[in-house]
């Protein structure tokens, strides 16, 4: 890995960072490495990086991966990379994708394939929905996000959110770690989390019909998280929660936010009848 202090100084003397794409990179040596680890990269793997920037994880993937598959927004970093792994992608080790992440089609992406980035934080729910929710989603994902909201993926505080299900609905999350904000630059105004989300292999939904219905009934029933469960549903619907809540011994009062993942299958199940 070069010294990623002269790379960044160099970069930004012809560059200037864009804080409407929310550009922060990523300097440490040792965050960038549990990154990679978190991945569990090998030669045989092909790795898919979001928004690479001026390169510095690009590097250490390209150290481990048998290829990177990359796509950058900013032209002006798109074209300072094409100059940067010349060598690598006359080679066929990396492919470098000129376009936006949300407009990508990902079923243009090989089988079988990991993501591993660093996500600007304005984006992150959106990228989060959009690979874990496609046809083509990766085996395995490792992300640079925000701090607060990797604990809220994980459930650092007990509390459900439609986040941490939508996650969990596809994927186990797990915080591999925590990057402080003075390892980027620009410094942002929080800490970073690497989140590792490992995909379950049998489905959680029973087809698309049934992932539509998950998101209908999690979205009302944390439409007003002050309220207890049973005031979101209508008067027809609250029956068969309650039915369910003795089953389970919880208490009449309970908030969305303390129903687990599986709870919410069941509830769905009868909803459903």
């Amino acid at each position: 890995m070069v010294n990623v202090l002269l790379l960044f100084h160099a970069t930004l003397n012809f560059m200037k960072v864009k804080k409407s794409l929310g550009q922060n990179f990523l300097q440490s040596e040792e965050a960038l490495a549990k990154i990679v680890e978190a991945g569990e990269i090998s030669a045989s793997d092909i790795v898919f990086e979001i928004g690479p920037g001026t390169g510095n994880l690009t590097k250490h993937l390209l150290q481990t991966a048998g290829q990177v598959i990359a796509i950058e927004k900013d032209e002006a970093l798109f074209t300072s990379l094409l100059k940067k792994f010349k060598k690598e992608i006359e080679s066929g080790r990396l492919v470098l994708i000129s376009g936006d992440i949300l407009e990508y089609d990902e079923n243009n992406l090989p089988r079988d394939y990991k993501l591993v980035a660093n996500i600007p934080y304005y984006i992150t729910g959106l990228i989060i929905k959009k690979f874990l929710s496609a046809n083509h989603q990766p085996k395995l994902a490792v992300l640079l996000v925000q701090k607060e909201v990797a604990e809220r993926i994980v459930v650092k505080d007990s509390k459900e959110s439609i986040l941490s299900l939508s996650v969990k609905a596809y994927a186990t999350p797990r915080m591999v770690g925590i990057v402080e904000a003075e390892h980027f630059k620009p410094v942002p105004k929080v800490d970073s989390a690497i989140l590792k989300l490992s995909m379950v292999p049998n489905s959680f939904f029973k087809d698309k019909k049934d992932e539509k219905l998950f998101f209908e009934i999690i979205h009302r029933a944390f439409a007003h998280k002050r309220k207890i469960l049973l005031n979101n549903f209508l008067p027809e619907e609250r029956e068969k929660i309650i039915e369910f809540l003795k089953n389970k011994k919880y208490s009449g009062n309970i908030r969305a936010e303390k129903l687990k993942l599986e709870d919410w299958k069941k509830v769905i199940d009868l909803l459903r009848r």
